[in-house]
């Protein structure tokens, strides 16, 4: 799954950190999420949708699939 999350936060001004902060969850996650290693629950792609004002499917994209 690719995700926009990396430039939001900067668009933000927002470090993972204070991201990681806002969502309740570790550094580690957000750094995880951004980097697609890890595909965040349900609820949480809403948290993170809500947070930044933005429709989840703005947000979160399946991969393109090879031709």
């Amino acid at each position: 799954m690719n995700n926009s999350i990396r430039a939001l936060r900067a668009e933000c001004g927002w470090s993972q950190a204070h991201l990681a902060d806002l969502l309740q969850v570790s550094r580690q996650t957000v750094n995880a999420i951004e980097t697609g290693r890890y595909d965040p629950s349900l609820p949480l792609a809403f948290a993170i949708a809500k947070l930044f004002s933005q429709p989840i499917e703005a947000i979160f994209t399946p991969d393109q699939e090879p031709a």
